[in-house]
């Protein structure tokens, strides 16, 4: 029997407010009329059957053919978790109140973000803000100490190639996965340079803007509806909520907002975005609720001629090898965030380079098929994620035909789960040798769980 140790479930916009919060914290109603105790480990670490329910709920909308099975399992590493906190206990393995206070930060920002408003987020939960994070705090501090233990576990464990190579021959030929097309890209990116007039345009159409709200008494809200060119903000007036010192905001616009106080109005700011006034709706401390109108300059035709000439010139370097692609991104690249990576796309989720080619958008697809590995595309304009237009050069750094798993094209996938199931044996080690230390209950409608039964075995032992 091996222990899964990564999530079972993941959180999901399209379910509701309580399952999402359930997966976090403790249920937001009260099910005590009908709640039992499932399993207690240690002395006092109790689940619920309410907790049980609710997660399995979440597990379904996931997964249709969730099934009794999977619910046993599911229960398994809700003991697990218990367990970890009880040896974390043991061995005075803490977190602090900052990080507890940090992570719950977040996960309200999360939620607040996906329903459009914390107004909107406590209407849907019958909670203010202030209950929620109370209600959630012994959760989420609970979690954090599991994981820092379990970490503290699974930290010695490593992985050789020949572990690898070990793990690969074992798998029967018939079982290896089939992988679709698999590409690593990168890009150099060079947005058009704004001509000094339509900057000049852009700035006194925003101070017009501003001298109609501070002079004439126009409302902001309004103004924000007519004028801001901010896609995300537009269409609520311009609210960013639950801004910190720590948002990822750009660094002018953050230093302007925690200069306002309550209902003021700031000068006018630039940003590489454009031009913002930004109104200080609320503040407490060091978390503030804003409204922003943005202004861009216009970009011309003759501006993207410019950066695609600009382009031209990178080609030659590149195709010439007077340049490589690193430097070329770092000497010529106008996305700060393709620097830090090299000029390669990631996945936003994992982080990793390599790419499915099934989920990339249908131009990419188009273009990739006519280039060659380690070749470069003419310079392009193409239209960014925040849906503006922009000139870039794209790289093909390699390419695989789908194909079914190998240890040449797909020895980081292997490791990966090589790893895995090294830290699930790892885990289960500890959970064999831990587990008649600790006073275990489980309800005997699960005692008879395939996923249990080891351990009321080793439990029984003890007594």
């Amino acid at each position: 029997m091996l222990l899964n140790i990564k999530k079972i479930t993941t959180y999901t916009c399209k379910f509701t407010l309580l399952i999402l919060f359930a997966l976090i914290a403790k249920p937001l109603f009260a099910q005590e009329s009908a709640d039992k105790i499932l399993a207690v480990v240690g002395r006092n670490r109790i689940i619920l059957q309410s907790e049980l329910e609710l997660q399995t709920a979440q597990a379904k909308h996931q997964d249709p053919k969730f099934n009794d099975t999977m619910k046993c399992f599911l229960l398994q590493q809700m003991i697990l978790q218990k367990m970890l906190m009880e040896q974390a206990e043991r061995d005075s393995v803490m977190v602090t109140d900052e990080d507890v206070e940090g992570q719950l930060e977040n996960r309200i920002r999360y939620f607040t973000q996906l329903y459009g408003s914390k107004e909107r987020l406590e209407q849907l939960s019958g909670k203010s803000i202030y209950q929620m994070k109370e209600e959630f705090r012994e959760n989420i501090k609970e979690q954090m100490i599991a994981e820092k233990m379990q970490g503290q576990i699974l930290e010695p464990v490593k992985i050789t190639p020949a572990e690898v190579s070990a793990f690969y021959k074992r798998i029967p030929k018939d079982s290896l996965p089939f992988f679709p097309a698999i590409v690593e890209v990168g890009q150099i990116v060079i947005d058009p340079p704004v001509s000094k007039e339509m900057y000049e345009f852009a700035y006194n159409k925003i101070e017009g803007i501003r001298n109609g709200i501070i002079n004439d008494g126009k409302n902001f809200e309004t103004m924000v509806a007519f004028y801001s060119q901010d896609p995300g903000t537009r269409d609520n007036g311009g609210k960013i909520e639950g801004v910190t010192r720590n948002s990822p905001l750009v660094p002018e616009f953050l230093a302007a907002v925690f200069k306002l106080q309550n209902g003021e109005i700031s000068p006018i700011i630039k940003t590489r975005f454009g031009y913002h006034i930004i109104k200080m709706i609320s503040r407490k401390g060091d978390e503030a609720e804003i409204a922003h109108i943005l202004i861009k300059p216009e970009v011309t035709s003759a501006d993207f001629k410019k950066a695609l000439s600009k382009l031209d010139s990178v080609y030659q370097l590149l195709t010439t090898g007077k340049m490589t692609f690193q430097e070329a991104v770092g000497k010529f690249s106008t996305d700060e965030a393709a620097k830090r990576t090299g000029g390669m796309i990631a996945d936003p989720n994992t982080g990793v380079s390599e790419l499915d080619m099934s989920k990339l958008d249908p131009g990419m697809v188009r273009l990739l098929d006519t280039m060659k590995i380690g070749g470069y595309s003419a310079p392009q304009l193409f239209t960014t994620e925040t849906r503006e237009q922009s000139c870039r050069i794209v790289y093909l750094r390699t390419r695989t035909s789908p194909h079914a798993a190998n240890l040449k094209d797909d020895y980081n996938r292997i490791m990966e789960v090589a790893l895995s199931q090294k830290k699930q044996q790892k885990i289960q080690t500890w959970v064999t040798q831990k587990l008649p230390t600790y006073y275990l209950m489980i309800d005997p409608e699960y005692q008879t769980c395939q996923a249990l039964k080891d351990w009321k075995t080793t439990t029984d032992k003890a007594k």
